[in-house]
């Protein structure tokens, strides 16, 4: 199938002819047109940021309203160029430009999460993300302070002291700019974030204590307007009655035209419902056959939990190059290594966290999910060509993408061999994986789509994970808290997951007996984390109807907003 070309437009700029690349080779680059998107792109991250006025970033009405009435014009220069007989990598590349100016575009007409979401505002991250930016809406100025090293150097110190000041009359702004939000969830759940923001902001306070005195000041400052907004977000609590999902029409635009998910509201339903199924099925079966094998014990010393970590980050490294399932590099090892973790202990019966009641029983189960920071590392060491993908895209494009093939090589991997030397029973922890994915996710398009409300969501979540490893109703909040503020985040796992396997056997169809697994996989990651269906379109040559956007600047249609 032939992509319908972007027809020209009478303000398409003139492109000089480009040269053809197959992946995973750079595009090519010997034209001035890609040249034009890549300038425009750079100059569209410039737009995209606010406006600073002291340290502060300005989300304003007024700022809000002037960066809305300017976007229409750069998706003007956007279509304005002439893509018609681009490469498709090249063209891929437009695609990724033009969904982030949607995203944008959807803030302004759905989201709006500087108007809506106090969460939004938090501004210190303690720790790294397991995907290439961070999770949810995130304000620009954020402050990630897993990259400083410590002890602090003084232009550290002072650095952040000046970025620390910046919160208080953040908070101040945000009274403000929130004032007429009636988004329930959002707004209880930002309580949450803000107690939380002040307690990491008291251990930073703790670790850094006696740096410099500036910064011992800024941070005793933010931590005191962090508790007074949370009081404050708690005080006004009572009188917040609104929805915070996006609705289902919403939704569906959203997923298409910004995360780039070829499924609408309705059809993720029915997927996650089947996944929650099979999952839930396939556990039972794998019950039966192991019944009369003895439970999986858990981990019980910080030295058994180092041992065994380390020896399954050795047995996993051997699976992939021995089963040939990808090209294997030497600092794949280290990114795994170094994100162990270490042991937490936990009286008899008691429950950890969901994950680790799955880790400390076989952490091979868990491993290929740390495929994370394989990709990261990726980033890093052999960073993509393209200038635009060798960025992560922003408002969380990348979500199914990531966390789709993380969900779904656990299984892959699983019928690969990867758990054949365990215990049995180590295979019914892929499916209870899988069945807490398929249940948060059903939940957040509850959520979404107005069928349910938060305690409704927690409660679903709860009762159809196994086992009953999600007694934790916070945590369970925390995550619902995430896909409210982000549409998509929650379904990604496994919307992301069934996006893959369905282009490995279309691939696998295309190529017959040339078909490998290794192939697959390798060609899979040079195409970079971005949406599969334009992965799809470098690797099949089909091109999904959700890109195919006409000749004229898309928006975000009146009936959703």
């Amino acid at each position: 199938m032939r992509p319908r070309p972007l027809r020209r437009l009478a303000v398409a700029l003139a492109a000089l002819p480009l040269l053809a690349c197959t992946v995973p080779e750079s595009p090519a680059r010997t034209g001035s047109a890609y040249d034009d998107l890549v300038t425009l792109f750079d100059e569209w991250r410039g737009f995209e940021r606010p406006t600073f006025v002291d340290g502060v970033p300005d989300y304003s009405a007024e700022a809000m309203a002037a960066q809305r009435e300017a976007l229409r014009r750069w998706k003007e220069r956007l279509w304005a160029l002439d893509v018609d007989d681009w490469p498709v990598e090249q063209q891929v590349d437009w695609h990724l430009v033009r969904a982030e100016m949607n995203g944008l575009d959807f803030d302004h007409a759905v989201r709006r999460p500087w108007a809506r979401d106090p969460a939004f505002y938090v501004t210190l991250y303690p720790a790294e993300s397991d995907v290439p930016a961070h999770e949810g809406a995130v304000i620009h100025g954020w402050i990630d302070t897993w990259t400083y090293d410590e002890p602090l150097s003084e232009a550290a110190a002072a650095e952040l002291a000046a970025r620390f000041a910046a919160i208080p009359p953040l908070l101040e702004q945000a009274r403000t700019n929130l004032a007429d939000s009636e988004a329930r969830d959002l707004w209880e759940a930002g309580i949450r974030s803000f107690r939380g923001q002040a307690a990491d902001l008291a251990d930073y306070a703790e670790r850094v204590a006696g740096t410099s005195t500036d910064l011992d000041a800024a941070l005793a400052d933010a931590e005191a307007a962090s508790v007074a907004f949370a009081d404050w977000i708690a005080e006004t609590l009572p009188s917040k009655s609104g929805p915070s999902g996006v609705g289902k029409d919403a939704y569906t635009w959203y997923m298409q035209n910004v995360h780039l998910v070829p499924y609408s509201w309705d059809e993720q339903v029915t997927l996650m419902r089947r996944e929650l199924a099979r999952s839930h099925a396939s556990l039972r079966l794998e019950e039966n056959r192991n019944r009369d094998l003895p439970e999986l014990e858990r981990i019980a010393t910080p030295e058994e939990y180092d041992r065994r970590l380390n020896e399954s980050v050795d047995r996993y490294m051997r699976f992939l190059a021995d089963e040939e399932i990808e090209t294997v590099e030497a600092w794949m090892d280290a990114a795994l290594r170094a994100v162990n973790g270490s042991f937490t202990p936990a009286e008899p019966g008691e429950i950890r966290n969901f994950f680790s009641e799955v880790i400390y029983r076989d952490p091979d189960a868990f491993r290929p999910h740390m495929h994370h920071w394989i990709e990261l590392a990726r980033m890093r060491e052999d960073p993509h060509p393209s200038p635009i993908r060798r960025v992560p895209s922003l408002y969380n494009i990348f979500d199914a993408r990531s966390e789709g093939l993380a969900t779904g090589v656990e299984e892959m991997f699983m019928h690969l061999g990867l758990l054949d030397d365990n215990s049995a029973r180590a295979r019914e922890l892929v499916w209870i994986m899988l069945a807490q994915r398929a249940a948060r996710a059903t939940s957040g398009l509850m959520l979404h789509g107005g069928e349910f409300v938060m305690e409704e969501a927690v409660e679903y979540a709860g009762r159809w994970t196994p086992r009953g490893w999600l007694p934790d109703g916070d945590l369970v909040r925390g995550e619902q808290h995430l896909y409210l503020r982000q549409p998509g985040y929650g379904t990604s796992y496994v919307s992301g997951k069934i996006q893959i396997e369905e282009l490995l056997a279309e691939v696998a169809l295309e190529r017959g007996d040339d078909f490998t697994v290794k192939g697959f996989f390798d060609d899979f990651y040079a195409a970079g984390v971005i949406p599969t269906v334009l992965v799809r379109w470098q690797l099949t040559g089909e091109k999904d109807p959700i890109l195919e956007v006409g000749d004229s600047p898309q928006a975000v249609p009146e009936a959703i907003r």
